[in-house]
């Protein structure tokens, strides 16, 4: 069985009740999981909340919420693999074999539905331990990163040996994009690092918004409306 978790806690705190706050005509949670149910990868869709409003809102959109997550993997320092292994625990507890486990994060409106299932595709051709996962290019070189004195206001370079190659000599540098995670079931149990020897599918910086602030949901409102209208 191919199982999608959709980690949704009730108690953020930069974007109150983010995940059921309406983005672009419906809850951001429907988003992720209109997504997972269109794709065709998924026997069961799940939504792992503490919150019993997300739950209805989950339920609603066609989500299935069977247990309610514990207090321990609520709190503001939980992690994604824990999470999941949470989940992957209780189906196993309840008798159902599962064999690939996907990671969607609740807060994914630009996810498509083509980059679901070619992660599925790059996970059979990866390590049983191995993840997949959504990323991005940094827009600038990191090696010109620039780090600023708390004290003084000065900036310093973090690689000042590289200030004077050209942008176009530099090696790109990728970041998380925050879609989704790929996974067989125990691999997610072994709560490894999801990006050491990885498998990354790689997204234009255009798919790409983190949403964590007011000035995120306002930039990534206004890139799914741009968005909207070249599709």
């Amino acid at each position: 069985m191919n199982l999608c978790v959709i980690p949704a806690r009730g108690g953020s705190k930069r974007i109150p009740r983010k995940n059921i706050r309406e983005f672009c005509g419906k809850p951001m949670i429907a988003w992720s999981i209109e997504a997972a149910k269109e794709c065709g990868c998924f026997d069961q869709i799940i939504v792992s909340t503490d919150d019993s409003e997300i739950a209805a809102v989950s339920r609603h959109w066609g989500a299935g919420v069977p247990f309610m997550r514990p207090a321990e993997l609520a709190d503001d320092f939980a992690g994604t693999t824990p999470v999941v292994a949470n989940a992957v625990r209780w189906y196993q507890d309840h008798g159902q074999e599962l064999a690939a486990v996907c990671c969607l994060y609740a807060t994914a409106p630009f996810v498509e539905l083509a980059d679901i299932k070619q992660g599925l595709k790059l996970l059979d051709q990866a390590d049983p331990d191995r993840f997949v996962f959504t990323a991005t290019a940094y827009a600038s070189p990191i090696q010109r990163a620039l780090r600023i004195d708390a004290k003084s206001g000065e900036s310093r370079m973090w690689q000042p040996d590289q200030f004077s190659k050209r942008s176009q000599d530099l090696e790109p540098a990728y970041h998380d994009a925050g879609q989704f995670y790929w996974g067989r079931a125990q691999a997610w149990l072994l709560a490894g690092n999801l990006f050491e020897s990885g498998r990354p599918l790689i997204l234009p910086q255009w798919r790409v918004q983190d949403i964590d602030t007011e000035d995120d949901w306002i930039r990534a409102e206004l890139l799914y409306e741009a968005c909207s209208r070249i599709r």
